[in-house]
């Protein structure tokens, strides 16, 4: 074998190594940007952990007596659709509350809702019964200008605190306020307006 001859086989052999370590390096710079993709993922995504939202639904009335102008009065009875969604990537796992429906800022009723949970990226709703009853609002409220206009404007509060959980081994406590305001038309006993923040 000449010199020349053993110089071209050396230096494919060198070619051939460096071509080898070339993929290599390439093969584990890949991965290393995949890890970095996944984790940045997992944690920008999969870990941004968010408050559920706790709302009212539309609904019906069900019983609804009001009194005169003179002598304003209302009782009412309705099925409160409550929901509850989750847009997290685990459960929300809640403790039972309590709903304060006011008009004018003072409590007419209440509606409990029992400790459960909402299923990741899911929505749990929730059927309440509630009943409201204006005797314990003042003489001087707005209700009878307001039963001369067909219209009984309430608000529904609460706030419901509970864990959400990732990955079963990851735990936030988030805390959901509930702010609604509806209008209830006494002529048709329907939701005329429903508005939530």
């Amino acid at each position: 074998m000449s010199k020349l001859d053993h110089e071209s086989l050396s230096y494919a052999d060198e070619e051939a190594k460096r071509k080898k370590r070339m993929k290599w390096t390439i093969g584990i710079t890949a991965f290393v940007i995949l890890q970095v993709v996944q984790a940045l993922f997992f944690v920008l995504v999969i870990m941004k952990f968010k408050s559920p939202k706790f709302r009212v639904a539309e609904f019906d009335v069900q019983t609804l007596n009001v009194g005169t102008q003179a002598s304003p009065s209302f009782d009412m009875s309705f099925v409160a659709p409550i929901r509850i969604k989750n847009t997290n990537w685990g459960p929300f796992k809640y403790d039972a509350t309590a709903i304060n429906f006011t008009y004018g800022g003072v409590q007419v009723g209440q509606a409990t809702i029992p400790k459960s949970k909402a299923n990741f990226k899911s929505t749990k709703k929730i059927d309440v019964r509630v009943s409201l009853s204006s005797s314990a609002l003042p003489s001087n409220s707005n209700l009878g200008s307001e039963l001369s206009s067909e219209l009984i404007t309430l608000n529904s509060q609460g706030e419901l605190k509970g864990k959400v959980t990732v990955m079963f081994m990851f735990k936030k406590t988030k805390t959901s306020q509930m702010n609604c305001t509806m209008a209830i038309n006494t002529t048709t006993k329907a939701v005329q307006s429903l508005s939530c923040k």
